[in-house]
């Protein structure tokens, strides 16, 4: 099936390379030789392509959704291959595990997973290439070198241009990538360097990049309805009323499986779900062939869930015995009888969506019982498998284009929306593509779950910890968690406080969730240091001095893989404090407060500061947030880099004072942006940034900044007013004077 985009075609730069380029491929699994071009490049296999002009074409393995990993992937490989960047020319892989391995964007592992990988992928190709020269020449390859996309021979004052030599390498074996050097930081040209999105200027000029921008020959397209009750299945639908439509080529019920909205072990989201399609030549013809569906659904177990069933229910089981407990240190009860001080309160946070501002959608073409996808999806590979199994055909017959996503924060690792376009593509007998209504995206996600935590603290004397207990009630049965609604046992303060009892209980959800961004920790950040906060305050002691003091002296506690680096945590609250000038935090005007936060996660160390007014109508303006981050030795694009913490922040302080998912009957309540609002660019505030280097290789940057703001937010809240935030999302009217 060809691909058609509207507007220029992304990969015109193929056409121009002719004869004498070289193709190399690089994988984990196997080091596949360089590949004689046969008239114009082919990208198989393939991370680097040298056209004889001496541009290089590198591939980028891994999904885009805006994380700017498109970008960076190539930069490792161009850094070692010795090229300009201004040579460098970028492609998307297709989904390929046999050639890339996985490919995923999510957990921001893209930099842990591939910093050292994707270097030697570039190494392999500068060695190959030197190889090349040194056989044109007669000389030892260790007599050569290279400079911007030049083999050197010194001793003969001979140079080759990689253009040149691309066409020599066909017959060349590519050396073990572990056996060669790398370069010496000391001498990186792309690398640390401030580089744009390779995207950017085609997004802002709004070129066709997404896969809400696919079109194919012959395309119609496609809406699905499926039930405000999730699961819940078809009861009748008037699918003549919808037929009646001018445009309208067919509808029909899907019967799916109710039991797909619960997925097994290692898939994230729902499969095929009940529901009824409606495709026709164009989308609004789709859609206003769904208004006429009039879809009645059965009922549904789950429809008398609420949001404040769960918080009722929650209460209940916080005043009984704990179902299970995670860690148990010393005698909590015990020591908070013999505190000098004690603190007793409450956290709940809502339900979330992602909300990423291209809804769901998929092209799908199913002929001769293969079928071919266009997806904006993080997670390829599952999305591979789920087709295949619903659809009852190989995975191998399956092929899967990684398009462009418009924001994902861990959606789009879900793959409903890429099995739904391929049922409804092999049902319609003509390429689909399926796109959802913004009601569709918000009312159908895997939302982030609700939580309730039933906190107590004691204090000594000298104003130190001595008692910690969490008492968390989440969602899940048994001993297992819903996805995403889990805490560990070393959830900080814990194996920092002598007496430390984490207890859980959890209640049935029948709605669906997974993974946003910084999952887990976007939730337990804002509870664990609010509280903290709380006990600083009870202390008489400075919020940030006392975060230093329980951090203690060591610089790791425990053992990896689950060690916490306390010195590096501690390095970026001093850092975040000089930032700051937290230590001037008592001159601020009435009404205005700086709040600390700090937090770890995704391997990386974040503290930040929050300073805020509030208005005597409870008003909350975020003046500045100063951030200071631990990601290893090295950031391989400040630009990037810079985009990633400041984004995340901008996400948690808009999670913070705006977002919930209410769930009434059993549905979600909010269906767009005015009852699910985001963050205005008006309300959006300078952010700092400041990386505190440590010797570590480098780690992501996509989540770790996000959780430590809602802490520092609303602990700044408190710092303006003396009024404690408890549950979000933020109730101005809790504020008033």
């Amino acid at each position: 099936m060809t691909l058609e985009m509207t507007g220029a075609s992304r990969r015109e730069f193929l056409t121009t390379a002719g004869a004498g380029g070289l193709v190399i491929g690089f994988s984990v699994a196997s080091k596949a030789q360089a590949q004689a071009p046969a008239g114009g490049l082919a990208a198989i296999n393939a991370y680097v392509k040298v056209a004889p002009d001496g541009l290089v074409t590198i591939t980028s393995k891994n999904p885009e959704v805006g994380q700017g990993i498109k970008t960076m992937l190539p930069m490792l490989i161009a850094e070692e291959l010795d090229i300009p960047w201004e040579k460098v020319r970028i492609e998307q892989a297709d989904s390929d595990p046999a050639v890339y391995g996985r490919q995923f964007a999510g957990g921001s592992m893209a930099t842990p997973l591939h910093w050292e990988e994707q270097r030697r992928v570039g190494a392999v190709a500068r060695a190959m290439l030197i190889q090349a020269a040194a056989q044109a020449w007669n000389c030892p390859p260790g007599e050569c070198s290279t400079q911007a996309g030049v083999v050197l021979h010194k001793a003969s004052n001979r140079k080759a241009t990689y253009g040149s030599l691309a066409g020599r390498c066909a017959g060349i074996t590519a050396p073990d990538p572990k056996t060669l050097p790398l370069k010496d930081p000391k001498d990186y040209r792309i690398i640390g360097r401030p580089t744009p999105q390779y995207d950017t200027p085609k997004i802002v000029t709004g070129q066709p990049l997404f896969g809400i921008d696919v079109r194919l020959p012959g395309m119609l397209y496609a809406t699905f309805e499926k039930a405000p009750v999730f699961g819940a299945r078809v009861a009748s639908a008037d699918l003549a009323a919808a037929q009646g439509v001018k445009g309208v080529r067919k509808a029909f019920v899907v019967e799916g499986d109710p039991k797909a909205l619960h997925p097994p072990a290692g898939q994230i989201g729902a499969g095929l779900l009940p529901g009824v399609a409606v495709v026709a030549d164009n989308w609004w013809a789709a859609r206003k062939g769904r208004d006429r569906l009039n879809v009645q659904w059965q009922e549904h177990p789950t429809s008398a869930q609420s949001s404040a069933g769960f918080a009722a229910k929650a209460k209940e089981l916080a005043a009984g015995k704990p179902q299970r407990n995670t860690r148990n240190d010393g005698d909590v009860d015990a020591a908070m009888k013999s505190a000098a001080k004690t603190v007793e309160v409450a956290y709940a946070y809502p339900f979330l969506a992602h909300a990423p501002l291209e809804p769901q959608n998929c092209t799908a073409a199913w002929k001769d019982g293969k079928l071919e996808i266009w997806a904006p999806t993080q997670n390829p590979e599952p999305g591979r498998q789920l087709c295949a199994r619903t659809l009852g055909i190989k995975p191998e017959d399956v092929t899967i284009h990684m398009i462009r996503g418009g924001g994902g924060f861990g959606r789009r690792l879900a793959n409903d929306y890429m099995v739904e376009a391929a049922w409804i593509a092999r049902e319609a007998g003509a390429p689909v593509k399926l796109l959802w209504t913004r009601e569709d995206d918000m009312r159908n996600d895997i939302y982030r779950p609700a939580g309730f935590h039933f906190l107590r603290g004691g204090l000594d004397a000298q104003g130190d910890v001595v008692a910690f207990h969490d008492h968390f009630v989440s969602f899940g049965e048994g001993t297992g968690f819903a996805p995403s609604a889990g805490m560990g046992p070393n959830e900080f303060p814990g194996r920092f406080v002598s007496n430390c009892r984490f207890d859980v209980s959890v209640m049935p959800l029948g709605v669906p969730t997974g993974p946003l961004r910084a999952p887990g920790s976007n939730a337990l950040a804002f509870v664990m240091q609010s509280f903290i906060d709380e006990l600083a305050h009870a202390a008489g002691a400075d919020p940030l001095a006392f975060q230093l003091k329980l951090l203690g002296d060591k610089a790791v506690v425990g053992e990896a893989p689950s060690a916490y680096a306390a010195g590096r945590m501690a390095g970026v609250l001093k850092a975040v404090g000089e930032m700051s000038g937290w230590a001037n935090r008592g001159r601020l005007p009435k009404g205005e407060g700086l709040g600390v936060g700090c937090y770890y996660s995704h391997l990386g160390y974040f503290a930040e500061v929050c300073h805020v007014a509030v208005s005597p109508a409870g008003e909350v303006k975020v003046k500045k947030v100063w951030v200071a981050g631990d990601v290893g030795r090295q950031i391989i694009n400040p630009h990037g880099a810079i985009n990633q913490v400041q984004g995340s922040v901008l996400d948690g302080l808009s999670e913070a004072l705006h977002q919930k998912i209410t769930i009434e009957n059993g549905r979600a309540v909010e269906g767009n942006f005015d009852t699910y609002p985001l963050m205005r660019i008006n309300e959006a505030p300078p952010v700092e940034v400041k990386w505190v280097l440590s010797d570590n290789n480098p780690t992501g940057l996509g989540e770790p900044a996000l959780p430590p703001v809602i802490p520092a937010l609303t602990n700044a809240i408190f710092a303006a007013t003396g009024k404690r935030i408890r549950s979000l999302p933020i109730d101005a009217s809790m504020l008033k004077a």
